[in-house]
């Protein structure tokens, strides 16, 4: 079975590989290869911000783009590319996706200007669309269902060392040669993925998906996003009575009703809305998106301020975060193994409280950069909060739909944290009254910085309490208790977290 509950064509007429094999290994390898490389590309950018604008002079707004001409093509992408992965292919479409972004960061290694690197970061985000939903895939499809759980562990726990250890590596990148390698070391990795796919990753398909796929609905996705992107980013720098500015935040706002109404009447919507008539559904969409996007935004502007105004070096300010990914290993399997228990209204209400009190004590990090007294207790509390948060919140979000809808849902809920990111990206700067050249003077991005902070953290709190009006404990009527080869996904770039329940993959 795949995540969306239909039946597999299996990859060899044996009925599925074993981790055990030759073959087996090398599939694991290609997958966690590829995954990790889109996911250390998501973390590390955020390191190299203040080397970018150094060397291209660039505004704010222009850093803006570089985060969220990624974001916006992933966010819009992913949900097609899941379709494409059933129709025509999960290696074809992985391998397609590994070449389309080495290839884009070939481009972002080598742009001349700000303007060709933000292209090239919306041509990688391309990329990274493609494979994301194809290396778990593979991976499903691929192995027998009784290694699925051990396979899809071992890919999570290397996928997250990787991701762990991505922010640190890039920032020495960064430091001894410069930001642009962290885009150059794609290219050997993604020619080793490709190598590995094409001689030892079988080919696997949905034989049941057939009619027609959802093109309209997925360009106006990307065309809505793309406006009010756009519109938020440009008129953030002053120009809200623009015409470009009201010319795109209207095209975004007319193809967004566009999408709704397509998605409505076409056979087979890339976003079935009736999904949304579940309450839960809805509503632990709606904490992922303030939650999320509010995680997004401060990462971005977080990394400029401990180099920035608190003079660490790439590598430090990459360091100085590990202390959140360990957290979330180490506590997100009992986190939700607790949820399943209990039921997940109680963490999803208290997490975000906790990770907005994290945001709150960002603010306190000032030009002396105190990693013990500013910077530690932050990300500690900010990391607590999320390991309480995150598991209980997508696993709710799968949960909420139907059995046979658990990989679209999961697919959904990944869409509306990337799209919660990209807002935020947009928008938080600005409001927080960070524009102009203003990261370049620390005392005028100090004090920005503080304030975004608090923003961040009122909006946190609010998904908390969202949650404590609207979530409810239960298990959907006559759903199956998940499977120990179904881990929680997470809804950010990183790899899926595990459950308590997931003893074969120990």
């Amino acid at each position: 079975m795949t995540s969306s509950g239909v039946t597999e064509a299996g990859p060899e007429d044996s009925g599925g590989l074993r981790l055990s094999t030759a073959r087996g290994k090398w599939v694991l390898t290609a997958t966690v290869l590829g995954s990790s490389m889109a996911q250390l590309d998501a973390t590390v950018v955020g390191i190299a911000q203040p080397a970018i604008g150094k060397e291209f002079h660039a505004q704010i707004a222009g850093l803006q783009w570089v985060s969220a001409g990624y974001l916006l093509t992933v966010a819009g992408l992913i949900l097609l590319a899941g379709a494409l992965c059933d129709r025509y292919g999960r290696r074809k479409i992985f391998v397609i996706g590994v070449t389309w972004f080495a290839i884009a960061s070939l481009i972002c290694a080598t742009a001349p200007n700000i303007g060709l690197l933000i292209a090239a970061r919306g041509l990688q985000g391309i990329g990274g669309a493609l494979l994301t939903p194809g290396s778990l895939a593979i991976l499903e499809a691929s192995f027998v269902p009784g290694e699925r759980g051990r396979v899809i562990g071992a890919w999570s726990g290397l996928g997250g060392v990787a991701t762990a250890l991505g922010p640190f590596v890039g920032g020495f990148l960064i430091t001894a040669v410069s930001w642009r390698l962290i885009f150059l070391i794609n290219v050997p990795i993604a020619a080793a993925v490709i190598y590995i796919s094409m001689r030892h990753v079988p080919e696997t398909r949905d034989p049941n998906a057939t009619g027609d796929i959802d093109f309209a609905g997925s360009a106006l996705t990307v065309l809505a996003l793309v406006g009010i992107s756009y519109g938020l980013i440009q008129g953030s720098s002053g120009q809200w009575t623009s015409a470009p500015v009201i010319g795109a935040l209207l095209i975004g706002i007319v193809s967004l009703v566009a999408f709704i109404v397509v998605e409505l009447r076409v056979r087979a919507p890339i976003v079935p809305l009736d999904i949304f008539k579940s309450r839960q559904f809805s509503a632990t969409n709606g904490v992922t998106l303030l939650i999320y996007g509010m995680l997004g935004g401060m990462f971005f502007l977080l990394p400029i301020e401990l180099q920035q105004v608190s003079h660490y070096g790439p590598t430090a300010a990459g360091a100085s975060l590990l202390p959140i990914t360990f957290m979330l290993f180490a506590l997100s399997s009992r986190s939700g193994a607790l949820s399943a228990r209990i039921g997940p209204r109680l963490q999803m209400s208290a997490g975000p409280l906790v990770v907005a009190a994290g945001l709150a004590l960002f603010a306190r990090i000032n030009a002396g950069g105190n990693y013990l007294l500013e910077v530690l207790p932050a990300v500690l509390v900010f990391g607590f909060g999320l390991a309480i948060t995150v598991a209980p919140l997508t696993a709710t979000a799968m949960s909420s739909a139907p059995a046979e809808r658990s990989g679209l849902a999961s697919a959904v809920n990944n869409t509306v944290a990337r799209t919660g990111s990209l807002l935020a990206v947009a928008l938080l700067p600005a409001v927080a009254g960070i524009t102009g050249d203003s990261y370049l003077h620390p005392a005028v991005f100090e004090t920005g910085f503080q304030h975004a902070a608090f923003i961040a953290s009122v909006i946190c709190a609010g998904g908390g309490l969202l949650a404590a009006a609207t979530i409810r404990n239960g298990q959907r009527p006559g759903a199956q208790r998940r499977s120990v080869e179904e881990p929680f996904h997470c809804a950010v770039d990183g790899p899926p977290l595990r459950t308590g329940t997931e003893t074969g993959a120990d």
